[in-house]
């Protein structure tokens, strides 16, 4: 029989400090910049934490298909 292991608990500012490192890094990519100058995307119009959210969503939505 499979033996239960707990989860260990995080706390939120955890979670904060894996998404801003993660953010970081999506930001810094070569990827990124290109869809930015795609879609024409500045600081001026969406924050960076908005806008790596698009890239990650239109990113992983092109993936599934």
């Amino acid at each position: 029989m499979a033996r239960l292991t707990s989860i260990p608990v995080r706390d939120a500012s955890e979670d904060n400090e894996i998404w801003a490192n993660l953010r970081e890094a999506i930001a810094n990519s070569s990827g990124f910049e290109s869809w930015q100058q795609q879609k024409k995307c500045s600081s001026d119009t969406l924050s960076l934490d908005t806008q790596v959210r698009l890239y990650l969503r239109e990113t992983l939505e092109t993936l599934a298909y």
